[in-house]
């Protein structure tokens, strides 16, 4: 029986690691974020986070031991993000779990990251999935709607998925268009908060497209031009408080109005009883805001986890990996990483 999971994560720019028991409940986790490094680059240098990454997980790997009460000895299961993400950052943390696997004989298995974030909407509520259930996923690099049927895997029918940029990726070029450092997400998500006035009329890519497919690159071109026009009609070289306001705001209402709008689709087509956002744009207040409303609407429940279990941590990856070993049992030591790594059925994880 498995009774204490310790999960690890280093698939982009935060090394987490955490601990979590059974029962899906979180013991302890521990995140070192890399914002304030990559910030100075508008983005994620993938050689300075592998190496920020070799440098800082031993020392959070003994935070999260020491947050849990728990010794190595504790530990029944580790579980290793193995993809997808950027293969030097996730060498590092797999490594690191092989050696402990090694070590102390304890089980090792590898987690696919995406099914990890739709596992963090059972962190401190349960110990399954509530499924059937449609699952928006929407983070930096992806934006998928799949249907989840298996209550113990993340198993099912990929319906949607971006052709292009994906959401969270388009906050981060706006931003970086905005002068607004990084990440994009939090920073557009406050401005737009605090904005009141009309909103810009800027494109809702694929909105009208009977598939559930994605695009967001458009609507990122939109806004430099937007940008590039305002500038050379004020010949000035920047946007006062109220603009930049302004153009956050109506960039985040198109990219919540074309998710909101084809994850309502989609309830309505699939018919089922809950909807599950997961991934670091599911954050977003007024995605959150309109998520809540398209499951009212269908009277369907929605599960949305607590801000910081969206954004990458390592207790998802634990719940995801205790649910994968219960399936399929351990991974050997020739285990590898795989950046390129899809929700499709076969990969597991």
């Amino acid at each position: 029986m498995i009774r204490t999971v310790l999960g690890i994560e280093t698939s982009c720019d935060d090394t987490g690691v955490a601990v979590i028991d059974g029962e899906n409940r979180v013991l302890a986790n521990v995140l070192s974020s890399q914002t304030r490094m990559h910030s100075d680059y508008g983005g994620v240098v993938p050689e300075l986070a592998s190496r920020s990454h070799s440098r800082n997980i031993v020392h959070v790997f003994r935070r999260a031991l020491d947050e849990a009460d728990v010794d190595l000895a504790d530990v029944d299961l580790i579980a290793a993000t193995r993809g997808p993400g950027l293969v030097g950052c996730l060498l590092v943390g797999l490594m690191v779990a092989k050696g402990l696997a090694w070590a102390t004989d304890i089980p090792l298995v590898g987690v696919n990251h995406l099914k990890a974030h739709v596992w963090a909407s059972v962190l401190d509520r349960s110990p399954r999935l509530c499924t059937p259930a449609l699952c928006l996923i929407v983070s930096g690099g992806h934006t998928e709607l799949m249907l989840v049927e298996g209550e113990d895997s993340v198993e099912g029918e990929l319906i949607g998925g971006t052709r292009d940029d994906a959401a969270g990726e388009a906050f981060d070029k706006v931003a970086r268009l905005l002068h607004l450092g990084y990440p994009g997400g939090p920073v557009i998500d406050r401005l737009a908060r605090t904005y009141r006035g009309e909103l810009i009329d800027f494109p809702r890519p694929m909105l009208s497209d009977a598939s559930f497919d994605f695009s967001f690159s458009g609507l990122k071109t939109a806004v430099a031009v937007y940008l590039e026009q305002r500038r050379r009609g004020h010949d000035c070289t920047g946007l006062g408080e109220a603009e930049t306001a302004r153009v956050a705001a109506s960039f985040q209402e198109a990219v919540v109005d074309v998710l909101a709008e084809k994850t309502r689709r989609a309830m309505r087509e699939t018919g089922v009883g809950t909807l599950i956002a997961a991934g670091g744009v599911a954050a977003n207040a007024q995605l959150r805001e309109r998520l809540a409303q398209v499951a009212g609407d269908a009277g369907a429940r929605l599960i949305v986890p607590p801000p910081e279990y969206c954004t990458d941590n390592a207790a998802m990856v634990a719940a995801a990996g205790h649910r994968r070993f219960a399936r399929r049992g351990a991974d050997g030591y020739g285990l590898d990483v795989d950046p390129s790594l899809s929700l499709r059925p076969a990969e597991d994880g």
